[in-house]
């Protein structure tokens, strides 16, 4: 069935309305960042950019590391752009924009986030390095999709159990990152469970002036325990990455700088360093072929 206009919309010159990004200036690996500023912290290393691109916080670089093409992107904060991110950058590569028909032929791509992300186990170090395996999604995404097996499944009737007595504030998902993307990096870092929120504050467990509906949210989601997992980091975007990587058929791993120790109440001392070390450890794997 064509697709309407109002649906996929494309600018003047044929790029994609958010992206302002036209097909061919986009690799089928990419590099998601929240930060627009770290999109050149990343490119930096290439070997060559052939394509720059900004439009509102989504900034995009294309290029070579060695012989691998690859983009990197940012995605500004949150779930919600996250829905716009992921699905324009399939539609680039499994939408033919003139017959505004699905593609026969699937283009599978490859989503690697670098981000930031506070850790609520006390043993999680600031300034170490945290692979998610799966994700909690507390921001209510992935609940307009035609999602049910990430909606119920025994993740989260095990989340609802060992919380009962202290009933989260919404119903969560439960989405895994892809099995190869996570073999090839786990030896590098820690694994865990990441909790996606839908804000930095109370969705989070944090205080300023305004109240909080569950003061002890960290110590609620600390004792989630299931098959020898835990819940380990609180950030923003992975769930939705996962589950909308899922639902179109691509892979994703989502690669974490932990910054703050919400248990200590710890931050790092020199995040630029923890961030410029994650960014390298990625392109030294990327540049032996994913």
């Amino acid at each position: 069935m064509k697709i309407l206009e109002s649906e996929l919309i494309l600018n003047a010159d044929g790029s994609i309305y958010h992206l302002h990004l036209q097909p061919e200036q986009v690799a089928p690996l990419i590099i998601t960042v929240g930060d627009p500023d770290r999109v050149a912290k990343v490119s930096r290393y290439f070997d060559r950019i052939e394509h720059k691109t900004k439009k509102r916080e989504f900034i995009t670089h294309t290029g070579w590391l060695g012989k691998t093409r690859l983009t990197v992107i940012s995605t500004g904060i949150g779930t919600d752009n996250i829905d716009i991110v992921i699905n324009e950058l399939d539609a680039l590569f499994n939408i033919d924009f003139v017959s505004r028909m699905p593609k026969k032929q699937f283009r599978q791509l490859t989503f690697i986030r670098l981000g930031t992300s506070g850790s609520i186990q006390p043993e999680i170090e600031t300034d170490s390095f945290l692979l998610s395996d799966a994700a909690f999604g507390f921001d209510g995404l992935l609940f307009f999709y035609d999602a049910p097996e990430l909606c119920q499944n025994d993740w989260l009737h095990v989340l609802a159990a060992q919380t009962r007595e202290h009933p989260l504030p919404c119903l969560p998902y439960f989405t895994f990152g892809d099995n190869a993307l996570i073999d090839i990096f786990k030896n590098e870092f820690t694994r865990g469970i990441t909790a996606t929120n839908t804000g930095f504050y109370a969705p989070q467990g944090r205080r300023l002036r305004a109240g909080t509906r569950i003061p002890d949210l960290i110590s609620v989601m600390q004792k989630f325990d299931y098959q020898g997992y835990k819940i380990t980091n609180l950030e923003m975007e992975t769930a939705a990455i996962y589950g909308l990587a899922y639902l179109l058929g691509h892979r994703a791993v989502s690669l974490n700088a932990i910054l703050a120790n919400r248990v200590t109440g710890a931050f790092s001392s020199n995040p630029a360093k923890t961030e410029r070390r994650l960014i390298e450890i990625a392109l030294e794997k990327i540049s032996t072929g994913i």
